[in-house]
């Protein structure tokens, strides 16, 4: 079976940073990914390269930033009041905030986000919402595990179910 909309395809993949080949991430025989393809729950570019690919393919391509997880925006980090993260005694653990943590908060509507702390100063925590691989070109390569239709049921929730996939 062919990868098109509304399959569910399992697959391996390591994945690096395009310019300098430093390792970002890599799946596991026992822990493939698994999507369902065509719902926009990745990046649409990857889905592209793989379109018509079957089991046993295998798959090399790059992806840019832009058109991976996008360039960085400088709206994106703010300054947050350092009292924000005081606990119920108001006081603030120094060993929690530090340079390089990341952080998840939500927003005033309610919104997950996770932010990287930047800076770290008596009066501010600068932090940086910019998703991790923001300005990253990325490279991937890998082999399609297998391909299977999607039931309705994981049509209708826009995600894959069963071994590997989603499960409620």
């Amino acid at each position: 079976m062919k990868i098109q909309d509304h399959v569910v395809v399992s697959l391996n993949y390591k994945l690096s940073n395009h310019k300098t080949g430093e390792k970002i991430e890599e799946t596991t025989a026992e822990n493939p990914m698994v999507f369902l393809y065509g719902v926009g729950g990745i990046i649409p570019e990857f889905e592209e390269n793989l379109r018509d690919k079957v089991a046993g393919d295998k798959f090399e391509f790059a992806i840019t930033a832009d058109n991976a997880y996008g360039l960085s925006n400088a709206d994106m980090i703010a300054m947050i009041p350092q009292n924000v993260f005081h606990d119920e005694n108001g006081n603030f653990d120094e060993t929690m905030f530090t340079v390089g943590a990341l952080i998840p908060m939500s927003d005033s509507d309610g919104n997950h986000l996770r932010g990287r702390i930047v800076e770290v100063n008596p009066e501010f925590v600068k932090m940086d919402f910019n998703h991790p691989l923001a300005d990253t070109d990325l490279h991937f390569i890998g082999e399609i595990i297998a391909v299977r239709a999607a039931t309705q049921d994981e049509i209708d929730h826009g995600h894959a179910h069963g071994p590997g996939g989603h499960q409620h």
